[in-house]
């Protein structure tokens, strides 16, 4: 949905006044929410039932509960006659909810909903609002009719998911949803009556309503009548009225059909106008061209509501209808992980994005303007800190991935298809640092591009070069690398020369490396420079050409056809290296990317110099990967590998860079002209830091005494796992398949989540099916990732069409995990070549949690302890060699303080979030903010505050305490002393951990001798080698994460202050200014 226009009413005049080339697209609908029969519609909808309770799909991962009589009681009005009610739904449609009123008016009409008790038990009742809104009651019930309600007056807080004791110790916590889940906290004892909706809508609906009648009470009804003259309905009138039909004398009949869909149109260009004018001629009384602003209302409440949004707004702002500057600024700080708001930043957006000018007078957000700015691209789901340079890019060139390219002038299949210079200039603008050129001898004396022993046409390697020279240093200013296969004779390979220094000479880089380095220039020493990959001759060579290996990618895939299409052979032969004479003045030009033959590893690691390259067949690094994927990342922490697609891929088909990045292999050469999942994966990484073709590695592969094996399906050592929880709430404007045609204009559509990373994180799940509704499908389903390497981890959405026959590809979005910004945002989809699908968007929460720690604290929130377990310490290994052994043992107390320390305080925030009732996925900002929903007293004062004078603000009681709340000061004041004990002791317990580790260092060079004199040999020499990184890397991994813990207490404080002043919980209203920082060592 686009940003309103400053003053909308001025916009659409007589004749037309918005322009009618606007975009048409599928119509926004509300996702079929339904006011009276909400919870007959939930039920046909089942968006709750899978995979929690009975009907739990063949999908689930989890057993569904026994429909016995001693476990679940039906209680449904089903097949029995239900009250006369009034129905409040349209004649010829679904009302929409849009306001408090709609969700009151469902609550009358009743729902079926499943009450969870403390024994597990489940019963199936029918509950309902009174006619009075006095009192909630159930039926049927074994209970006295006084016993089976609960007065509104009783009800001390209304709360969300499963947060209350009963539904955490309940036997079917897991199968039950957290978005169809909710409790009525009620009593002078605060007991809970703990109910799942069938569907996340029908919760919302209850939530909604009780919390407007506690808010209002006895006024609710004045308050529901006055809801009709609402900020919305306001301006809506002024909008259709500003539609000067001058010299028109039937204007009062209304305003032309065509204008009224643009008018809508203009709110939400998403809609499709088709759709928009079969809506009006549905409900139109007389039919005609004109439209009635009764009319005009109803329709755009139909196209231009959604309720999931609707859901949200009132749920932060205080149960009101609009969001003012204070409960904007609550939004974007505590669920949207804005740093350092304030009430000015507010009203900013609400100028920005509210389209009555009564709106943005008084400083309110209107359902509209809220939906604005959802939409826009403040909310979208990719960090715009990484659309620039945003990494340390003065590292060497082998801790970086660079973005590749294979046989980059082909742009179809590699055996017939045509080749075009398109294929360089496309590669470079999306950011490609490696492209490949493979020469052969042309006709006129003139080099040609082209793979040999293919039907591929050649192009002119003048024509190349110059492509290359314009585009080179368009998209990055990092080094780009031509890898040049040189097939020339000597006579061609003098043209070739004069061609690269006359078109690229100014560029190039020739300077021999100093001898005795270690690593190559960083990226941002070798900016604007090309380097040339290719072979060389040796250095004490004196002639002016000399023999060496040749290479020939496209000869291997012409002897694998042969191959192919002859007798199939257990063991095919290789192709043996030829020989060709190679010009000295072009050796001369390779300088930092030397092409040599790979042995082995440890021959590698003997005798390889930094400046040489080694290119592997992809079928090899796939085979090296999986049999040895430690002694992979450990050549790559000083050398640069490229990864070729094997010559069996003829149809262009792209390997899975994953594979290869896990092994840190930093070129990994993909065709850019076929798109799909692998070419997704390649564009969505390079993303992250600028779309520059410099990704750094993650630093567990640079570090150069460390343990990492590719391979993990477990937790890597010394990095801390993180949780990735995603929402997916619903879809807007989802297209039909491209070419589909087999269900019409019809779409059934689901969402599949993908996590692609190293073995242990990759993991998929898939919402339910919403059946024939494309426009906005409401899922409301939540999943959880464990992430345990966050720097190599990928997100990937499709959208795909559920079909008998086979499900369509509808869009998709891949993301870096290290791109995602947390709270509700938007994901634009994208079609299957790349490009953005106009409208066509899913709406998303998002919380990474530490589990242990770590992260961006604004971003990744606090830790997430599932279950209170046994706690694990991390084991040091025994090398054998005891000298050094003796050192790493003085590290062992060392470790399990440091593990108790962050336990401690982690454990205790836990505690604390769930006694203030929130999710999992609550940061302290939002706990504080809960709170401050329910310490009122009997008079409305306050019955806890927090001294904000020291750094760690401390709660007061206010006078006597419930239970509930003496627990609450209890569990903080644990975190208080937990948190202290982490800023108190960590830099100390630091500070020994890395002695201990630069003192084992010291034997790193000696760990062979060591060996010899202890008697170790062979594999023995190995194990004890492999088992020092391991404890070099637990040591520095814990010494991290104590520094991390640390970062953490101080952003905790922090949000505490800060909630605490937001939500007038400040004793004396006495505290530290908003824009100040609390005085800690670290800031």
């Amino acid at each position: 949905m686009a940003p309103p226009v400053a003053d909308w009413r001025a916009a659409p005049q007589a004749g037309g006044g918005l322009s009618a080339d606007l975009p048409r697209g599928e119509t926004v609908s509300n996702g079929n929410c339904s006011v009276p029969d909400a919870a007959k519609r939930a039920q046909t909808d089942a968006s709750c039932e899978s995979p929690t309770w009975e009907n739990a799909g063949p999908d689930s991962a989890l057993k569904p509960i026994p429909r016995r009589s001693s476990i679940i009681k039906d209680g449904s009005r089903s097949g029995r006659d239900r009250k006369k009610t009034v129905s409040f739904s349209s004649t010829l449609t679904e009302k929409k909810i849009s306001n408090a009123a709609d969700c009151i008016h469902a609550m009358v009409e009743g729902s079926e909903l499943k009450k969870v008790r403390p024994n597990s038990r489940v019963y199936q009742r029918y509950y309902l609002m009174d006619a009075g809104l006095q009192a909630l009651f159930w039926e049927p019930s074994k209970k006295e009719s006084d016993k089976a309600r609960i007065t509104l007056a009783s009800i001390r807080e209304v709360r969300t998911g499963r947060n209350t004791e009963t539904f955490r110790t309940s036997g079917v916590y897991e199968q039950i949803s957290e978005d169809c889940a909710f409790s009525i906290i009620y009593g002078e004892m605060y007991e809970s009556l703990d109910l799942v909706a069938n569907s996340a809508e029908v919760a919302n609906i209850w939530v909604t309503g009780l919390r407007y009648l506690m808010q209002y009470g006895k006024h609710a009804f004045d308050m529901l009548a006055s809801s009709r003259d609402s900020l919305r309905l306001r301006w809506l009138e002024r909008l259709f009225s500003s539609v000067n039909l001058e010299g028109e004398d039937d204007a009062k009949e209304g305003i032309p059909l065509q204008l009224a869909i643009k008018l809508i149109q203009s709110v939400n260009p998403g809609v499709s106008s088709a759709k928009v004018e079969l809506r009006f001629k549905e409900i139109q009384r007389k039919l005609g061209e004109r439209v009635c602003k009764q009319e005009f209302v109803e329709v755009f409440h139909d196209f231009c509501t959604r309720p999931e949004i609707y859901f949200l707004l009132v749920q932060f702002s205080s149960n009101k209808e609009f969001l003012d500057a204070k409960d904007l600024m609550k939004f974007i700080e505590a669920e949207q992980g804005m740093a350092q708001v304030c009430e000015e930043t507010s009203l900013k957006l609400i100028q920005s994005h509210e389209p009555s000018e009564e709106g943005r007078q008084q400083g309110h957000l209107s359902l509209d303007g809220f939906t604005s700015y959802l939409t826009s691209a403040e909310c979208r789901l990719f960090d715009p800190e990484h659309d620039n340079v945003c990494q340390d890019m003065s590292q060497p060139l082998s801790h970086y991935y660079i973005n590749s390219s294979h046989n980059t002038y082909l742009i179809e299949d590699q055996f017939r298809g045509p080749s075009d210079i398109s294929g360089y200039i496309r590669a470079l603008k999306m950011g490609c640092r490696c492209v490949e050129i493979d020469v052969w001898d042309g006709p006129d004396e003139e080099p040609v591009v082209c793979t040999g022993h293919t039907l591929s046409p050649p192009l002119v390697l003048r024509c190349v070069l110059e492509a290359i020279g314009r585009f080179a240093f368009v998209a990055s200013e990092y080094p780009l690398i031509l890898c040049i296969e040189n097939h020339c004779s000597l006579r061609q390979q003098h043209v070739l020369l004069q061609h690269l220094t006359r078109t690229l000479g100014r560029w190039l880089y020739t300077d021999p490396p100093a001898e005795g380095i270690l690593y190559l220039p960083s990226p941002q020493a070798l900016r604007h420079r090309i380097l040339i990959k290719g072979k060389k001759l040796k250095p004490d060579f004196d002639g002016e050409d000399g023999d060496v290996s040749e290479e020939d990618e496209g000869a291997e895939m012409c002897h694998k056809m042969k191959v192919v299409n002859t007798v199939t052979q257990p063991n095919p032969p290789h192709l043996p290296l030829q020989r060709f004479q190679l010009l000295r003045e072009f050796s001369d030009l390779v300088t930092l990317c030397q092409s040599i033959s790979f042995i082995d590893f440890p021959t590698s690691s003997k005798s390889q110099k930094p400046w040489e390259l080694v290119s592997f067949h992809e079928s090899l690094a796939v085979h090296l990967a999986g049999e040895s994927p430690g002694d992979f990342v450990n050549h790559n922490k000083r050398f640069l590998s490229r990864v070729y697609p094997s010559p069996a891929r003829i149809d262009s088909s792209n390997m899975n860079p994953q594979d290869l990045w896990k092994c840190g292999c930093q070129i990994v050469a993909m065709n850019f002209q076929t798109a799909g999942l692998m070419m997704d994966l390649n564009t969505a990484w390079f993303r992250q830091n600028g779309n520059c073709g410099y990704v750094l590695r993650p630093a567990i592969m640079r570090q150069e005494v460390s343990y990492f094996c590719a391979d993990t399906r477990d937790t890597v050592p010394g990095v801390s796992p993180q949780l990735l929880h995603v929402k997916v709430i619903s879809g807007q404007n989802l297209p039909k398949p491209k070419g589909s045609g087999a269900k019409g204009d019809v779409v059934d559509p689901y969402v599949y989540m993908e996590i692609h990373g190293i073995p242990a994180d990759c993991a998929e799940r898939r919402t339910r099916t919403v059946t024939q509704n494309g426009d906005n499908p409401i899922f409301d389903e939540s999943f959880e990732f464990q992430i345990n390497l966050p720097e190599l981890a990928m997100v990937r959405f499709v959208v795909l069409d559920d079909d008998f026959i086979g499900d369509e590809f509808i869009g998709q979005y891949t993301i870096p995990l290290e791109c995602l910004q947390p709270g509700y945002r938007h994901v634009p989809l994208q079609s299957l070549t790349g490009e953005e699908l106009l409208h066509a968007q899913l709406f998303v929460h998002v919380a990474l949690t530490n589990r242990r720690g770590g992260g961006k604290p604004h971003k990744r929130g606090l830790s997430v302890r599932k279950a209170r377990r046994g706690r694990d310490y991390t084991a040091l290994r025994v090398l054998g060699l005891r000298a050094v052994d003796d050192v790493f043992k003085m590290a062992s107390p060392l470790l399990r303080e440091a593990t108790d320390l962050r336990g401690n305080m982690q454990n205790s925030v836990s505690v604390f979030r769930e006694l203030c009732g929130v999710s999992a996925v609550a940061n302290l900002m939002q706990c504080v903010l809960a709170l401050s929903s329910r310490v009122t007293g009997p008079e409305g004062t306050p019955l806890l505050l927090f001294d904000l004078q020291d750094n760690y603000p401390t709660l007061e009681a206010q006078g006597p305490l419930p239970d509930v709340l003496r627990r609450v000061v209890s569990t903080y004041e644990t975190m208080v002393n937990a948190s202290k004990a982490v800023m108190e002791l960590s830099d100390g317990i630091h500070d020994k951990i890395l002695h201990i580790q630069s003192t084992a260092m010291e034997f790193h060079e000696k760990l062979q001798i060591l060996a010899a004199k202890e008697g170790l040999k062979g594999s023995k020499v190995c194990r004890a080698v492999e088992s020092f990184s391991w404890n070099v890397t637990i040591l520095k991994g814990q010494a991290d994460l104590l520094k991390h813990a640390k970062a953490e207490v101080q952003e905790n404080m922090k949000q505490v202050h800060d909630s605490a002043l937001t939500g007038n919980l400040t004793k004396d209203g006495v505290g530290l200014r908003r824009d100040l920082k609390p005085r800690f060592s670290l800031y």
